[in-house]
């Protein structure tokens, strides 16, 4: 299992604006996580799509990779707070006021999946297959009808009400 990492230190945004957008992208195909960044309205979209491709690009460079794009996912991202500048503004009457410019430690994480091979199951297990569904479907059919008894029961509960 071949993996790749890549981590962009002190971001100009918060860890909390950060990690919505990376909740959008966590388990994800890396394509599609790399389409759902770039139309993000996030401004802070644009700086993970940069991590996202530098940690595929990563994951390519080591020895066994295969290089395909679409067999990876994003197995983790995660933003961790960095270190805050502190400012200082003037106020009314001498006072101040303190901003805080927060900066972000973002993290990603991609993993190559392995090829999974899918057993074709022979042609009269499919014949048997399908005829179970059309029955279950039947007779979910039949148990959603009600007697009329319990309709009646119903209209009179209501109208007491």
């Amino acid at each position: 299992m071949i993996e790749g990492q890549a981590t962009a230190r002190y971001v100009r945004t918060s860890a909390q604006k950060a990690g919505l957008v990376m909740d959008l992208i966590r388990g994800q195909n890396v394509d599609l996580a790399l389409s759902t960044l770039r139309f993000a309205r996030k401004r802070i979209a644009r700086d993970i799509e940069k991590v996202l491709r530098s940690a595929v690009a990563n994951a390519q460079q080591k020895e066994g990779a295969s290089g395909e794009v679409d067999r990876m996912i994003v197995s983790s991202c995660y933003a961790d707070q960095g270190p805050s500048q502190k400012r200082v503004r003037p106020a009314p009457m001498g006072r101040a006021f303190q901003i805080i410019k927060r900066t972000a430690h973002l993290t990603v994480h991609v993993v190559e999946r392995a090829e999974v091979v899918k057993r074709v199951p022979e042609p009269d297990t499919q014949a048997r297959n399908a005829a179970k569904t059309r029955t279950a479907r039947k007779t979910t059919a039949r148990s959603r009808k009600q007697t009329p008894s319990a309709t009646k029961k119903s209209a009179a509960q209501t109208s007491t009400d």
